[in-house]
């Protein structure tokens, strides 16, 4: 069993994998990770991203297929394979590519997002080629039958039991998202529907699998103590010996326009907890649909909205007001489909959700009416770039940041000039910004509320 990230689904409450935000301030000249890149004959797109600092690697893969690319009826089917690449090759035992990472003092793991599917290992870089080898094996000689296959599934419905039916703020979450979303595949949860998922087959993983793995349709990101002169040779060797595979096209349905003035709402009961919590997500765009610098300035605006201690929310609702116990928003252009912006407050003990909400459309009318100013917009920016400082130091930063950005459609530029990008948003820009996004028609409020057991709300 891997442990797989559900990005589009809870990272949006966290804001644990805001890519662009994580990058550093630079000099408008200069690059961000200033990664080499070079692609094989076969269509594999090789990013190298030296950073010697310690003898080790973290080496990537980055299929361009995740929840969005499953076919109706077969919702989870990407995470499910996702748990099944750990399950054996032609040369390998279920499991034993794990073992081997391990036994060669390094760890892996994988997961699954609404766009894009990502194995890798960290490990001593001497064993760099070990690693290259076993993941290019397991790209073309996945070996499934359904003794292998029919256990797994039964795995993974436990753990939807314990990710999302057991936790109702994940359960709120997935229900915000079936609503925000009317037509989009985003609308599906990437752990998938209970009773799809209890139907998928083997055949079903291996359709799956020889559609849309292979190495035109991957990115092989590797980070650390390694340059694209050293790496050329080995990947040209070992990656570059898998032909490319006819991918296809893949349609993917649009939102329908929103003419109707309606306001949709979710109201989740649940014995298991105290607390409400209040959820608001709008339709945002994306980096490659957004206008210039629109993607920009909305970052901006979490950042001043709902973005720590100092932020509008959390002055004005839990300093100020004390009604609530925390409050945060939230905003990731990096995505194929709609993006979407979000907010999220804990009432504090004793206060009503709806006292909430009223207070959170508050400071909205007054941030739409009055905008920000350019010192709030400055000094965000300048939140931002100081949050990211530290991350560039990771090993395995850039390989992330990089891999989901071009894994999504981006291009290794828009990474790059972020920092000259962000730079120039202005108050004007982020009072432009939140005009646009927050259109209550965009928009589905969410409620957590709590209920005694066997009775009623």
């Amino acid at each position: 069993m891997r442990h797989a990230l559900f990005f589009r689904s809870t990272a949006r409450l966290a804001g644990a994998f805001a890519f662009f935000c994580l990058l550093l301030p630079a000099p408008l000249q200069a690059g961000v990770f200033n990664p080499e890149s070079f692609t094989l004959e076969n269509g594999l797109q090789v990013v190298v991203v030296p950073n010697p600092r310690i003898p080790a690697v973290t080496h990537m893969v980055w299929y361009k297929v995740g929840a969005i690319d499953e076919a109706p009826g077969k919702s989870g089917l990407a995470h499910f394979l996702e748990h099944l690449m750990f399950k054996g090759t032609k040369t390998l035992k279920p499991g034993e590519f794990s073992q081997i990472v391990a036994r060669h003092g390094g760890h892996d793991n994988a997961f699954t997002a609404q766009d894009f599917t990502a194995y890798y290992q960290t490990i001593a870089s001497d064993r760099l080629e070990r690693v290259m080898r076993m993941e290019a094996d397991r790209m073309v000689n996945l070996a499934l039958t359904d003794a292998i296959v029919l256990p797994e599934r039964d795995v993974v419905l436990e753990e939807r039991r314990m990710r999302f039916e057991n936790d109702p703020s994940a359960m709120l979450s997935l229900e915000v998202e079936a609503m925000l979303y009317r037509n989009h595949p985003y609308r599906k949860p990437i752990i998938g529907w209970a009773h799809e998922i209890a139907s998928l087959t083997t055949e079903d993983a291996l359709r799956f699998y020889r559609r849309h793995y292979a190495p035109n349709n991957a990115i092989l990101v590797v980070a650390g103590d390694v340059t694209a002169k050293t790496l050329r040779p080995l990947a040209e060797k070992i990656y570059g010996a898998i032909p490319a595979r006819e991918i296809g096209t893949r349609a993917i349905p649009t939102e329908p326009p929103l003419t109707e003035d309606v306001t949709r709402r979710v109201v989740l009961h649940s014995t298991e907890i105290r607390q409400p919590l209040f959820l608001r997500r709008y339709l945002a765009p994306n980096q490659r649909t957004a206008k210039a610098g629109e993607a920009e300035a909305l970052q901006v605006l979490a950042e001043i909205l709902g973005g720590g201690g100092t932020s509008r929310l959390y002055r004005g609702l839990v300093v100020d007001q004390k009604i609530a116990a925390t409050a945060a928003a939230h905003y990731d252009p990096v995505a194929r489909g709609p993006a979407a912006f979000s907010i999220q407050v804990v009432p504090a003990p004793g206060v009503a959700v709806e006292k909430v909400e009223a207070a959170v459309d508050a400071e909205i009318e007054n941030l739409a009416r009055d905008g920000v100013t350019e010192t709030e917009a400055g000094d965000a920016v300048r939140r931002l770039q100081a949050a990211a400082i530290y991350a560039r130091d990771g090993l395995d930063t850039g390989a992330q940041v990089l891999g989901a950005a071009l894994a999504s459609g981006l291009t290794i530029e828009d990474v790059e000039s972020w920092p000259a990008r962000i730079g120039k948003v202005t108050a004007g820009d982020v009072r432009a910004a939140a005009a646009d996004v927050f259109d209550r028609k965009r928009s589905v409020t969410g409620f957590l509320l709590p209920k005694k057991p066997g009775g009623t709300p």
